[in-house]
Formats: structure tokens, sequence, C-alpha cells
């Protein structure tokens, strides 16, 4: 994510003095409620399981829970990119390419499979 677009944020709160409300907890419940406002987009959706005549209202959701990613990883102090990066390798790890490619099993599956691939 670029830096300014994080700024941008950031200073939207600031602009609102909403700093004061968002305390980790409140952060971490707010990211949930977007989560499931964006699940709900596809809830009695049958067989549609993209619901791309709902895009508009995704994009809407998607940046909800993005936008308190944000507001979370300031209140901590956390780099975003930082923490991705540092994320994919740990996943690297537990998914190797050779095991997981084309797969969605959980690592902990993968792991008690053998190498005959």
């Amino acid at each position: 994510m670029k830096k300014e677009t994080i700024a941008q944020v950031l200073q939207f709160t600031e602009d609102r003095n909403w700093k004061q409300f968002h305390n980790p907890k409140d952060l971490a419940i707010s990211i949930c409620l977007e989560a499931a406002e964006l699940l709900e987009v596809f809830q009695w959706s049958a067989d549609d399981t993209e619901c791309s005549d709902k895009i508009d209202r995704i994009r809407e959701e998607l940046a909800d829970v993005l936008n308190y990613c944000i507001l979370m990883a300031d209140a901590y102090g956390l780099d975003l990119d930082e923490i991705i990066l540092e994320k994919l390798k740990k996943n690297e790890q537990k998914y190797p390419v050779n095991k997981a490619y084309g797969k969605k099993e959980k690592y902990t599956q993968l792991k008690n499979q053998t190498d005959n691939m």
C-alpha cells in the first residue's frame, strides 16, 4: 500500500479528532464488524460465489476493513509492508510450493504428506 494512502487515512482520523476512540480493542472489533459486512455481500448468493454484480459494495466493505487495519497498525506503530512481508516468509515455510501447489489443505495436513510428488 502506498505511504500516501496510509497518510490520508491517518489524516482523515486526525482531522476529526477520532484517534482518541481508536484503542486496539475497539479497532479489532471494528475490523471484525466490517469483515462481517463484507461477508454479508456473499450471503444467500447461492451458486454465484463471485457476486460480481455487487462489486461496488465489495469495494466499499473491503476499504472499510483495510482502513481499520491501517488504524490498528498505527495504534501499535507497525509498518504494514514489514508485517506483511514477515508473514509471507512464515507462510512460505508452512506452505512450500512442492507440497501446497493447487491444494487447499492446512499446513498441518501438508506436513504429514510424503514428498513423493
